[in-house]
């Protein structure tokens, strides 16, 4: 319910992935009850039946880029909102049992996405390895751990909780890579403005309309309202069609989002508010930009009364 804090979470699953090492920087979450999800789908239709108060999934990787998955449940079903967002680095490790000596690594478990990711590692320092993919991080922590591989590439979460050994750190080719993450809840009164926010929408734009996405956009532009990401998924129904997923600086209680939003729902076939929410703000990136001259809160409340006085004969 709008304003009671979520006490019960699920998640991606299984444990000991990156999904649980972000849901447990939330304090909420850490001392709240914690229950793993198969999929996206599952852990979000646990929020949509009741069954948990908030799920987090991830929504982009800096390195994949979007969860598609993700977006298109977002963008059908039952209507959900992101509360808050958690960034966290992509930081895989290589783990086996104490008694193996990265000389003696023959086999490695890992995720196909992971273990993608540490190609170059790999080819530098494992040439002769066979790679086995595995369902997730977990499962090949799982497999190092019983002897089933030699070795694990795994999130770093996973090593103590299966009693294995460190053998290198920060093995991905990406070194600076990020994973985003939201969380999902039921429909209902957003977070307060922080003065650092984010806004989601997926946009359903007029297919009739010549420069529709451009009028989109304009929405924004001349608001000085930031656009920080867009990217389209197809809507299933036929080639051609698509939802655009929008995130924007700014809170909806602030006066230039509220009225850009207002200016999507007349021009669009559809809009769909997918939340505001805090902006996870991870070391190292810049600090959000200024709103233009004109374009603040300010300048729009006192231009709305300026107006307002002209109308009634003022001046």
């Amino acid at each position: 319910m709008p304003g009671v804090p979520p006490t019960r979470f699920v998640y991606l699953g299984p444990e000991s992935t990156f999904t649980e090492q972000a849901l447990l920087t939330i304090p909420a979450a850490e001392r709240g009850i914690r229950k793993p999800a198969r999929s996206v789908p599952e852990a979000l239709d646990a929020v949509r039946d009741g069954d948990a108060d908030a799920a987090l999934v991830p929504i982009e990787n800096s390195v994949g880029g979007q969860v598609g998955v993700t977006l298109d449940e977002l963008a059908n079903g039952e209507p959900l909102v992101i509360t808050r967002e958690v960034v966290i680095p992509v930081e895989f490790v290589l783990a086996a049992r104490p008694e193996i000596r990265l000389d003696l690594v023959r086999s490695v478990a890992a995720h196909p996405q992971a273990s993608a990711q540490c190609r170059r590692w790999l080819r530098a320092h494992l040439p002769d390895a066979t790679v086995i993919d595995v369902l997730s991080n977990a499962t090949a922590a799982q497999d190092a751990a019983s002897g089933v591989v030699d070795a694990a590439i795994c999130a770093p979460i996973a090593v103590g909780r299966y009693r294995i050994s460190l053998l290198a750190d920060k093995i991905a080719d990406h070194p600076d890579g990020m994973t985003r993450f939201a969380l999902v809840s039921r429909p209902g009164t957003p977070p307060a403005p922080t003065g650092d926010d984010l806004t989601s929408l997926a946009v359903y734009i007029a297919h009739d309309r010549v420069g529709a996405l451009l009028e989109v956009l304009t929405q924004f532009t001349v608001r000085g309202v930031n656009l920080t990401r867009i990217e389209s998924r197809p809507t299933g129904e036929r080639l051609g069609r698509y939802v655009f997923f929008l995130d924007c600086a700014g809170h909806v209680a602030d006066a230039r989002v509220g009225e850009a939003l207002a200016g999507l729902r007349r021009i669009c076939a559809d809009v769909r508010f997918l939340g505001s929410y805090p902006r996870a703000v991870p070391t190292g990136t810049e600090p959000p930009v200024a709103s233009p001259a004109g374009l603040s809160d300010v300048d729009y409340a006192d231009s709305a009364a300026w107006l307002s006085r002209v109308r009634a004969g003022g001046h």
